[in-house]
């Protein structure tokens, strides 16, 4: 079993702030995945399900985002966990809006939510790092965190939480670069490749019709002649 848990605080008072954005990741996976209903359990809010061959549980902490490592811990010891298999989801102010990275263990840089986990369960467990940009100054921190994402984030939240749940059974897999890529179809899909090829053929039109008339070799009177024929 794989435990994928969310990082946020528990109300309707949080529910659209910015520091919640693993909330809502985990929110998204459950939904387009089929887990079954939330119940309330180890301090917190869980749902389980499959992605792909692997059983996985999702966890919303409740013990608010500074004590989280409680609820991580006693879902690990009920279902006798490694930390290795636990997966954290959370808002990254060092990284831009809408920018998504993981990383296996680590520091917790700062990070309330991360700072609790490592309390209880050590640092090696995976994290995947929602980006949500840096207010600018340190003192901004704690409101902007704790502010509602504006309504010009709302794409690129949407693009983000699709792809995270695009990618979530090569999470559960633990294959990264797979998870990225399927962010990234979302985030920063190809340009299209029939656009491409009819930008190429109209772009190459006036060549052909350029050459046709370039192999045009009559002389004047030829030309003449041949209007009467």
């Amino acid at each position: 079993m794989k435990l994928f848990v969310g990082l946020g605080n528990p109300g309707g008072k949080y529910a659209r702030n910015r520091h919640n954005i693993g909330f809502m990741a985990l929110d998204e996976i459950a939904r387009d995945h089929g887990f079954g209903p939330w119940k309330s359990k180890f301090q917190g809010q869980i749902s389980e399900g499959r992605l792909g061959s692997e059983k996985v549980l999702l966890l919303k902490p409740e013990t608010f985002m500074n004590r989280s490592g409680q609820s991580v811990g006693e879902a690990m010891r009920f279902y006798k966990l490694d930390s290795t298999d636990v997966t954290v989801l959370h808002d990254e102010l060092d990284l831009a809006p809408g920018k998504v990275r993981v990383k296996a263990g680590g520091g917790h840089a700062g990070h309330n939510g991360l700072r609790s986990i490592h309390d209880h369960i050590g640092a090696a467990y995976d994290r995947v790092r929602l980006g949500i940009g840096h207010p600018g100054r340190k003192e901004l921190v704690s409101g902007y965190v704790l502010h509602d994402f504006a309504k010009a984030d709302e794409t690129w939240l949407d693009n983000v939480l699709r792809g995270v749940s695009d990618g979530a059974a090569h999470l559960a897999q633990g294959d990264g670069g797979k998870f990225m890529n399927a962010v990234a179809l979302r985030t920063a899909p190809p340009r299209s490749s029939k656009s491409t090829a009819a930008k190429a053929e109209t772009t190459a039109k006036p060549k052909e019709a350029e050459t046709q008339t370039t192999d045009d070799t009559r002389s004047p009177l030829q030309k003449l002649m041949d209007r009467f024929n």
